[in-house]
This record gives C-alpha cells, sequence and structure tokens, in this order.
C-alpha cells in the first residue's frame, strides 16, 4: 500500500502544476509527450527474454488501454463538459475497478462494491461543484470510458502478473508504454496544429517532470503496487489523490475550500479501506 500512497501524493502535488503551467497547450499533444517521455524512462530496463510471445502483445495491449485510452478519452470530454462536471464524474473509478474483478472472477464480492462505493460517495463530496451542472450524454460516456479504461488496466496487469515468481515490473513496464505512446500519438497526429505549439522554458520544465516522474515512475510505482493489495483496497485508492489533490491546492495555490466535507470525503474513504483491510 506504501507505494499507492506514494504515487497518491505525487499525483496530487502534479495536478497544481498542470493548472498553473498547461492548460494552453493541446492537450493530446501533452498526453503523447508524456508518454514518450515515461517509455523512454523505463525503455533501458526492458528484458523480454523468457516472456515468449503472447504476453509482450498483452502487456503492449494493457498499457494502451491504461493510459493511451483513459487520456484519449478523458480529453475528448473537455469537448462536451465544463471541467468541474469531469472531476465529478472522475470519482467513479473505484467502482470500476470492482466491477472488472468482478468479472474477471466471475463472482460479485459484496464487500469490495460497497467499500468502492464508500470511496465514490467520499470523492463526490469532496468535488462536488459549487456551479450548477451541465451534463451531456456523450461526455459522460467519454469520461466514464476513461474510468473504465485506468480501472481495467491496473486490475488486468495485476492479473497477469499474478502467480508468476520471476516477474520483474521494472524489465517489462516500457512494453505498456509503447502500447500508450502509439495509441495517444497516432491521436496528436490526429488532431495537434503543431506550428501552433510555442512551449516556455517552464512548460518544459513540468512537461519532463509529468513525463519522468507523474507518468513514467508513477504509473509504473501505481501497478507494481496494485500487485500487493486486495482489489477492494486498490479501488478506494483510486480516489486518494482527490483529497490529497485539495490539499495541494491549499499549500501550493492557496485556493479555498470546504473543509467539512473534505473531512467528511476523507473519512469515508479511510473507513472503505479499513473495511477492507480489516478482512484480509
Amino acid at each position: 500500500m506504501s507505494y499507492l500512497i506514494f504515487v497518491s501524493f505525487i499525483w496530487a502535488f502534479s495536478f497544481p502544476l498542470i493548472k498553473g503551467c498547461l492548460t494552453d497547450i493541446d492537450p493530446a499533444f501533452v498526453s503523447f509527450i508524456r508518454m514518450l517521455l515515461s517509455l523512454l524512462v523505463l525503455l533501458p530496463f526492458l528484458r523480454i527474454r523468457g516472456l515468449g510471445r503472447i504476453v509482450p502483445l498483452k502487456l503492449a495491449a494493457i498499457g494502451a488501454v491504461q493510459f493511451g485510452l483513459m487520456y484519449v478519452a478523458y480529453i475528448a470530454s473537455y469537448q462536451y463538459l465544463p471541467a468541474h462536471t469531469i472531476a465529478l464524474l472522475t470519482t467513479t473509478t473505484p467502482i470500476f475497478v470492482t466491477m472488472v474483478n468482478d468479472l474477471h472472477e466471475r463472482r460479485f464480492n459484496r464487500l469490495f462494491f460497497f467499500s468502492a462505493l464508500l470511496a465514490v460517495i467520499g470523492g463526490a463530496i469532496i468535488k462536488y461543484p459549487d456551479q450548477s451542472l451541465r451534463a451531456n450524454m456523450l461526455g459522460i460516456v467519454f469520461v466514464q470510458a476513461s474510468n473504465v479504461a485506468f480501472a481495467a488496466g491496473q486490475v488486468y496487469y495485476k492479473k497477469l502478473a499474478a502467480g508468476r515468481e520471476s516477474w520483474n515490473d521494472a524489465h517489462v513496464f516500457a512494453l505498456l508504454y509503447a502500447g500508450a505512446v502509439v495509441l495517444t500519438g497516432v491521436v496528436s497526429l490526429a488532431t495537434t496544429s503543431f506550428n501552433e505549439i510555442h512551449l516556455t522554458a517552464p512548460q518544459i520544465m513540468v512537461l519532463f517532470y509529468l513525463g519522468v516522474i507523474a507518468s513514467g515512475l508513477c504509473f509504473f510505482l501505481w501497478n507494481r503496487g496494485a500487485r500487493y493489495v486486495n482489489e477492494g483496497t486498490l479501488a478506494i485508492m483510486n480516489n486518494l489523490k482527490i483529497p490529497l489533490g485539495i490539499v495541494a491546492s491549499l499549500l501550493l495555490l492557496h485556493e479555498s475550500t470546504d473543509i467539512v466535507r473534505l473531512v467528511a470525503g476523507f473519512s469515508l474513504m479511510c473507513a472503505g479501506a479499513w473495511l477492507c483491510e480489516r478482512r484480509r
């Protein structure tokens, strides 16, 4: 669990950087650069000997879904929904983690579902906007597709690695990023006006930080950490970055927030995690 908590802190303090430096850059281009830098970080560790022919393809497919499709669908949702509505809709990821796991196991785990529901309610309490919600069905579909993609990727990576005693995450993870680079690269080529991209020095530094640390290192640590917790705890941890992100915005951007809602939402997440870990 320490991996997941550490990554949640990193992601929480990355949100203010994106909001403060990269809002005027094409998001498809940002996604592609982040994945490309992530690939370069893990590429020196790649070892495919002994994996056979099918496993590398499965890993690339998992990365294309978990990181590539997740980014593409998330980006597309901004064409149909305001940011505050998207932020609220992203809180459903824990439910999808348990649902994907249930489909794989072919059984319904009530405890995991109830714990994930607590995390969703907690995230919704924290993220419920002060502005009126404006919903578009296609936008909702894109956000939920993004949530499903990220949930499915981490669950199936966990399942694929299970029972393989010689499995070394560092030796295979570049394959996931390769799949994501292909997908985000195709989307960026189709949608980005490259002649309009003019990066400042601070923006380049933030891109390198996001690609190397927030994506390259953190996605790797997240999937590695997912292997050592049960699926219920994993589901809940997907929303931990929400209260931590609020705290980061308070400290770095001096934004205001409703402390009561923050404490209430975080308490529900902790309750769900306690139930899952108590069972184990």
